[in-house]
């Protein structure tokens, strides 16, 4: 699948590499019924570009988008959304309440990521954001339903990975977009066609009762699939929603464990590291886990922060 401009997924659904650190690291999706689109995830802005060309491929004209739709505001999931809401004129742009101030004005946005990664980091990855008009702006109240071609997206709010998440649910193919609320399941050429899944307790508003409840909730729909964004289709999400609440729930007992300090994290992200190569060598034994732990790196330290985050939040 890695490495197709857009693969088609069935029922209207075709999955569009984000063109973000690597191939094959977070995707963007095109709903597409009765010549009506809605784009779920933006990747960042220099994903946007590719997501033109998909429409162009399917020839479906601008005037056909009428929903942009990031899941939350985290900028690999919503960079893009200003500059596609210029070009194309007729969407209107849903997305969280808490998360809708931010992309019409995203001075926060960009100020918090240069924080972390620097300003050459920030430009190289996300490139330009530009603020959305407010009166573009959809806010997603949780139960919100939204119709497109001959079909019903229904909003409902995911928190626990980040305040301001949705996940959409698209009855006609039995299917959620998680975002990040299902974790992420990388197509990882060392596991020969197997998924392995981890959930992603990134900075800064990882809260694991939360998140743990949206899974029921996900769950309670008897969904037959999840549309990652990191990455694409995982088909029957009963076979791996109990190994990411357990690794929820292991993880976090091992950061309650540990004495605060100033090598907490880096012990968070060796044990995760650990922990996961371990998960992952007991079903795959004959894997390349060199090759998965290069590819599964910067999650773990993003999610060895974000572990981090939470506990000072518990000391306070």
């Amino acid at each position: 699948m890695i490495g197709h401009p857009q693969q088609f997924l069935g029922y209207g659904i075709y999955c569009i590499d984000a063109q973000y650190v690597r191939q094959g690291q977070a995707c963007c999706y095109l709903l597409v019924d009765d010549g009506e689109v809605a784009i779920i995830e933006t990747g960042t802005s220099h994903t946007v570009n590719a997501i033109s060309e998909a429409l162009d491929s399917l020839g479906l004209a601008a005037d056909a988008v009428r929903y942009v739709i990031p899941t939350h505001v985290h900028l690999d999931h919503a960079g893009g959304a200003g500059l596609l809401m210029q070009r194309y004129p007729d969407a209107q742009l849903v997305v969280h309440p808490r998360g809708a101030r931010h992309l019409a004005d995203p001075t926060k946005l960009i100020a918090g990521v240069i924080a972390v990664y620097g300003e050459s980091t920030y430009r190289s990855l996300y490139g330009e954001l530009v603020a959305v008009p407010e009166d573009r702006i959809i806010s997603a109240e949780d139960g919100l339903l939204l119709n497109l071609g001959g079909r019903t997206l229904e909003f409902r709010h995911t928190p626990g990975h980040a305040e301001h998440h949705c996940c959409i649910w698209d009855k006609v193919s039995g299917g959620w977009f998680t975002g990040d609320t299902f974790g992420l399941a990388y197509l990882t050429p060392a596991l020969g066609g197997g998924r392995f899944i981890m959930p992603t307790t990134t900075p800064v508003q990882f809260a694991p009762e939360r998140l743990l409840s949206s899974l029921d909730l996900l769950m309670s729909y008897r969904p037959r699939r999840v549309y990652l964004t990191h990455y694409s289709l995982l088909d029957e999400p009963e076979n791996y929603v109990m190994s990411l609440r357990e690794q929820i729930n292991v993880w976090c007992d091992m950061a309650l464990s540990l004495e605060a300090g100033p090598e907490r994290e880096s012990t968070i992200y060796k044990r995760i590291t650990t922990l996961t190569l371990a998960r992952i060598k007991a079903h795959w034994p004959d894997a390349d886990m060199v090759l998965i732990e290069q590819d599964l790196e910067m999650d773990l330290e993003l999610n060895a922060q974000g572990l981090e985050v939470w506990l000072q939040r518990q000391q306070q």
